[in-house]
């Protein structure tokens, strides 16, 4: 049972090591988190004055607010959004590890 475990063990391993750096999955992986970020960001919130400031302020205001939604954000968010389907996927492979580890027991049991 114990290699049985092993060998589940390691190709667990080895699919989150080809998630990862498999140039294939990488790409996959980078299209899907611009798709995101791009997506988060079309949703991005608009500052909206509620009394009307001297033209000067608004200007500035706006000058910082595009600045950070165009040059700031947008490689912050890709970044996580990546981490996060990376994340995603090792959850879905650890599921799998435990499933068969569980029918391994099971089996063993019966």
């Amino acid at each position: 049972m114990k290699q049985k475990f092993a060998k589940a063990l390691r190709t667990f391993r080895r699919d989150v090591y080809k998630i990862e750096h498999d140039p294939v999955e990488v790409k996959h992986l980078t299209e899907e988190s611009l798709h995101f970020t791009a997506d988060f960001l079309d949703n991005a919130y608009h500052y909206h004055f509620h009394k009307l400031p001297d033209a000067s302020r608004a200007e500035i205001i706006n000058m910082v607010n595009n600045y950070a939604l165009e040059a700031l954000l947008p490689p912050i968010v890709e970044k996580m959004t990546r981490r996060h389907l990376i994340l995603e996927k090792r959850l879905d492979l650890l599921v799998s590890l435990l499933e068969k580890a569980l029918e391994r027991i099971g089996d063993d049991d019966s």
